[in-house]
């Protein structure tokens, strides 16, 4: 048996983190996931809305450097949760279960990052490779890696 999904897409709103009794971390948000294709006439693509819930230092992760406009990639499971509304109503819904959450895109966008705070100067700008006639695209490294950015 397998459940597994991932999923990318844009946050709609900060993630919201709250704690269990326990003081169990969890945090949860809705991704925007633009389908791949149009409407059967070629018309506009439409939007999931997908509801996630993270868990533990996933959850605080999410807090920390997800907010609302973040691109994200979602991989987890499928979790459908039977529950009884205040009118006494059965209803159903579906959620993700995230066992990872990785950035969708660069932090930086438009001279700062994604919740808005400047840009540092300190950030590493690689050259670009310079290429000459039969000159190959990749070249040796010699035993000095000392100017290598990690």
């Amino acid at each position: 048996m397998l459940n597994h999904i991932t999923i990318m897409g844009r946050l709609t709103r900060d993630p919201e983190l709250r704690y269990t009794q326990s003081q169990t971390p969890v945090a949860s948000f809705t991704l925007a996931v633009d389908r791949d294709f149009g409407g059967r006439d070629g018309g506009e693509k439409q939007t999931d809305f997908i509801d996630c819930v993270a868990w533990r230092s996933t959850a605080e992760f999410v807090s920390k450097y997800f907010a609302k406009g973040s691109m994200a990639v979602v991989s987890g499971r499928l979790q459908i949760r039977d529950w009884t509304d205040r009118e006494g109503g059965k209803r159903r819904s579906a959620e993700v279960v995230v066992d990872n959450m990785y950035f969708g895109e660069s932090k930086r966008r438009e001279g700062g990052d994604m919740r808005g705070e400047p840009r540092h100067s300190s950030s590493y700008d690689a050259p670009a490779p310079s290429m000459s006639m039969g000159a190959s695209a990749f070249s040796d490294l010699g035993d000095d890696d000392g100017e290598l950015p990690f």
